[in-house]
This record gives C-alpha cells, structure tokens and sequence, in this order.
C-alpha cells in the first residue's frame, strides 16, 4: 500500500468547499436529522468522482472489500464506531461471526476479511470468519475449516459455514450477530434464511434484489433537499441517469432501444453543460443496474457506439458476477475525474463505518483516461490518509478541506443506502 501525501486537485472541489463552509450549522442540522436511525449501514464504500465542475457519487457499496487500504489511525477508528454500531443492535454482543466471500485463491481479498476481523476484535468481541466454501466442498468435509494465506503473508482460519451452525440447536445460537461480507449475488442461501442471528447488512440488501437505480433515485431526493440548504443545482454532485429492463445486448434490436435511451440522456447531460457554460464532451456510462467489482462497466462517447460494441464488450456486458445474466441496464452520466497521482488518474472511494468516516483509497489507473471505468485490470489502490480532527457526525472541521466534502457526500449515500434497506424488506413482506 501507498500512502498518499499529496495529490493534484488544483481548484477542485473549490466551490462546494465554500459552500460547505457558509452553511455548515444548517448541513450539519439537516445531516443529523436524517441520522436519527440506528439502522444505518453498518459499513459502507463510496466511489466520488470530482471533474472540478462537479462532484459526485458514482456508486455506493454495501459490503466493501478493501478494508485492508486503512490506515493505522482509521482500523483504530473503525474499531470504536464498530463497537458502538454494534451494541447499538446487539447490546449483550460478546460472538460475531463475519460471513464471507468464496474467494479462496483471491489473496488481497483475504487480507480484507483479515483486517475486518481485527477491526472486530479490537471493538471487543469474539470473532470467528466462515465461507460457504460452494466452489470448494472439500474443506467442509476435512475438519470444516482451512487456514490460509493473505496478500501479505499472513494466516487466516476460515470456517465452513454449514458445519460451523450445524455444532450449535437452533434455538440457543453460538453467535451474537453475524456481519455480512459477502453481497449474495446467486441469492439468499437457506442457511442464512433460517438463522436466528442478527445479521448485518440485512440480506435482503445484497445483489439479488439491490438496485443502483432505486439507490440513486433516493440519493438525488436527498441531494435535492441539500442543494435547497447550499444554493446550487443539485446537479453538481449527482447523475443523470436512465434506466432499460428486459433486454439482451447481444441483440441489435434491444441495443436499438438502448440507442434511443442514451439519446435522451446525451440530450440532457447537453442541456446542464449549456446552462452552466461547461466546455466538455458528455459521455456515459453504461452498466449492469446491480453488480460489483467494476464489473459491466463500458464507457459510451456517443449514443451510435451502442449501436457498434464489438463482441468483447457485449460479453462484459451480458454476465455478471457468478455468470449472472444481465437484462437490466443503468445508463448513467459519465462524470470525468480530474484526479492524478503521478501520472494516473485516480478517483477517490471513501469508507465509513455507520456514516463515519474511517478513511479509504483512491483507485488508480495508468491504462485508463479519465473517462473510462478505473475499478478494472490495471488499477491500483493507494491508501487515502485524511488526519480528521477527532470529531463525530455533529462536527465538520473549521477549515473546510476536501475530505469534508467526502464525507458529506458519503454521508448522503449513507443516508440513502438506509432508506433503500428498508424499502428492501418491506418489499420481501
């Protein structure tokens, strides 16, 4: 991991800066009224991207899997929100099982659930880490856990999760709650329906039912209202975006329908670049509707390139995660980051813990420009290292700086991720 020391953003972020700055009493007002809830997020990653004309949240991920970019002073602040996250649901917690990815062989992917695991333990708890382990049966069936090695040489024990329950009834659990890494794209397994643990995330939240649309149509209500507070278009840190279900990019006819969608997207990015004299060229982005990884992802520079995309970017964009097929498709305003650190553009991925902010990274990318997907073959992760006052969610730092500006923007997405839990498990009554 590099630490980040200085990074070029010339006037970036200038103007929402100042903004921040006039109106923080207000922002701050109007941020804790919507944090009432003790069922915000448990943990959550926010990818900004800040063209210098607009910043702005690209996607908001409900179970991260970088935890491993902290640096020392945000693992040791993540422990005490965990902490307080945590006795907030479970007050007489003592176990916590942490559910993870089948990743076996993904070793930065371990080093992840490694640090989650000693981000819980040092919040005070008893931690244990389990796998469905569906790609790899035979560790359930030899001694039901495996030991493994992480990206940086270190051992981590993994459980299999059916033996793991099956040693304890029904009815008196092992475990005080169970955290969720795992996003649960194939769906929700039966285990995991049946146990009376607290979980966190809800599994209602993974990819099998989550949208980024139903994400972003909350998150733009919410920054409608904080556009109103700060006195600007909310378009300077949101997308426009369009939505198209039911159909197959591989054949042309549907991929004329998305034609016609992207037109009136293009048309309408036009119109804000007109309104606010910005000399750009739109482009968009056009993306699996639920997914992660920086998987289906392909930028579009023009409405006719949909038209034209060669049987590579048709297969990334056909199948997802677990060769999931995709039929449902977010067309979303390319937002062109003018971050560079050295000679790669970058974009910045903020991590909080309950809307905390606990640090991040900024992801990296010499083989991309500005315009394309980072998240991708390529890229690197360079540790972002904010030294915050210690100050909690009902303070912004008297010198507004840019990770100010973050962590507003990730609080809002917070904020939205709530309300689209909750629409989640009302939609599964």
């Amino acid at each position: 991991m590099v630490q980040v020391q200085q990074i070029n953003q010339s006037q970036c972020g200038k103007i929402l800066i100042e903004h921040l700055r006039e109106k923080q009493s207000a922002i701050l007002s109007w941020l804790k009224a919507h944090e009432t809830s003790k069922e915000l997020p448990l943990y959550s990653s926010v990818d900004i991207r800040d063209a210098c004309f607009k910043i702005a949240v690209v996607d908001t991920n409900l179970f991260p899997a970088g935890f491993n970019n902290l640096c020392e002073h945000g693992i040791a602040d993540a422990s005490k929100y965990l902490r307080q996250a945590v006795l907030e649901r479970v007050p007489s917690c003592r176990d916590i099982l942490i559910v993870a990815e089948d990743h076996t062989r993904n070793t930065w992917y371990l080093e992840n659930i490694r640090v989650i695991k000693e981000i819980t333990q040092n919040a005070g708890f008893a931690v244990k880490i389990a796998m469905f382990f569906d790609i790899q049966p035979e560790f359930c069936e030899n001694g039901g856990s495996v030991q493994l090695e992480t990206a940086t040489k270190k051992l981590v024990r993994i459980h299999c999760l059916r033996r793991l329950l099956e040693k304890f009834p029904v009815d008196q659990p092992h475990f005080d709650l169970i955290i969720l890494n795992n996003d649960l794209t194939g769906g929700i397994p039966q285990i995991l329906k049946e146990s009376q643990i607290p979980i966190y995330p809800s599994i209602q939240a993974g990819w099998h039912s989550r949208s980024k649309s139903r994400h972003f149509k909350l998150a733009n209500e919410l920054l409608k209202e904080f556009a109103k507070i700060i006195n600007m278009d909310p378009w300077f840190f949101s997308c426009l975006y369009r939505t198209i279900d039911q159909v197959d990019i591989n054949q042309e006819a549907d991929r004329q329908k998305i034609k016609l969608l992207a037109n009136d997207l293009f048309e309408e990015i036009k119109h804000k670049y007109r309104q606010h004299r910005i000399e750009e060229k739109p482009f968009i982005f056009i993306k699996s509707d639920s997914g992660t990884y920086g998987m289906n992802v392909v930028p579009i520079e023009d409405p006719q390139d949909i038209l034209e995309l060669n049987r590579r970017a048709r297969n990334n964009l056909s199948k997802g995660k677990s060769a999931q097929v995709i039929d449902r498709f977010l067309l979303q305003e390319g937002v062109p980051t003018a971050y560079q650190i050295g000679d790669q553009v970058s974009e910045a991925c903020v991590y909080q813990i309950t809307n905390n902010m606990v640090g991040g990274f900024y992801r990296s990318n010499a083989a991309k420009s500005e315009r394309e997907n980072l998240n991708s073959p390529g890229m690197e992760l360079k540790t972002m290292c904010p030294h915050l006052p210690k100050y909690g969610l009902d303070e912004i730092h008297p010198d507004v700086n840019i990770f100010d500006v973050y962590r507003v923007l990730a609080r809002i997405a917070g904020i939205a991720a709530h309300r689209e839990i909750v629409q989640m498990e009302q939609d599964k009554e």
